[in-house]
């Protein structure tokens, strides 16, 4: 797919000057382009007016996460105490995403782009409104009211979806914070001047896909293809309300 073909079928799916766009992606569904080309097209469509984001999570920077249990699985204990010694502290300016794909990585690595200082769940923007989405991620509040995800959706966002399903739909966490007493629990990573500890919104998503199947019940989700790849693109804020209500009655 070349930039003008992507954009192109950008358009034709909803994506539109002057949007905030936060998007999750996966380069190799789309087929047949470098993740510059897909950022080239994003921004070409998005125009100097709007500001693209994407999730720059760094999992691998704690030991309470799955990828984190996944790496030191089968190693001895001298060998687990070993590895979490040797761990870097998250560094927002170098410190690789893990997980989110090379479209996440090519923004976060654009030269403009500001993350926000979260060591697990930070993301990245490039556009007018990037730095005011990014600044306040409070280091104890993974996706909640003092994340980027609060201010995307005060800022009437919207979300695309390219070749992933709703499991990787970070917004929807903001939901869970907007619950009565939600669930908590303790989480440990890696930060400059050594481990840190702090409780936050116990967070699943197991749950996604079913919530993700009934929000393609109603006329919020628009369907479509970029490239070879399934596509979603749908409001932040009606997306995250539709989940409250969701999740309320489950």
């Amino acid at each position: 797919m070349t930039r003008d073909g992507l954009a192109a079928q950008l358009r034709r799916l909803g994506v539109a000057a002057g949007q905030v766009l936060l998007v999750h992606s996966a380069l190799s569904r789309i087929g047949g382009s470098e993740p510059a080309t897909v950022v080239g097209a994003l921004r070409d469509v998005l125009g100097e007016e709007g500001t693209l984001v994407v999730p720059t999570q760094t999992a691998a920077n704690s030991d309470t996460s799955r990828e984190h249990l996944n790496r030191i699985a089968g190693l001895t204990e001298p060998e687990i105490a070993a590895f979490r010694a040797a761990m870097p502290p998250f560094d927002p300016a170098a410190t690789p995403s893990v997980g989110m794909g090379r479209i996440a990585e090519q923004v976060r690595t654009t030269e403009g782009a500001v993350r926000s200082a979260h060591p697990q769940t930070s993301f990245a923007a490039l556009g007018p409104m990037a730095a005011k989405l990014m600044d306040g991620h409070a280091m104890d509040c993974h996706l909640g009211e003092s994340s980027p995800l609060a201010r995307l959706y005060e800022a009437d966002a919207w979300i695309l979806l390219m070749g992933v399903g709703y499991s990787s739909c970070t917004a929807l966490h903001l939901a869970e914070y907007r619950l009565p007493d939600p669930p908590l629990r303790t989480y440990r990573c890696v930060v400059e001047g050594g481990w840190w500890e702090y409780e936050d919104v116990d967070l699943r998503d197991t749950h996604l896909p079913r919530l993700g199947a009934d929000l393609d019940k109603t006329d919020i989700s628009r369907k479509g293809r970029i490239g070879r790849a399934k596509s979603r693109l749908l409001p932040l804020a009606p997306a995250v309300d539709f989940a409250v209500n969701w999740l309320a009655v489950k």
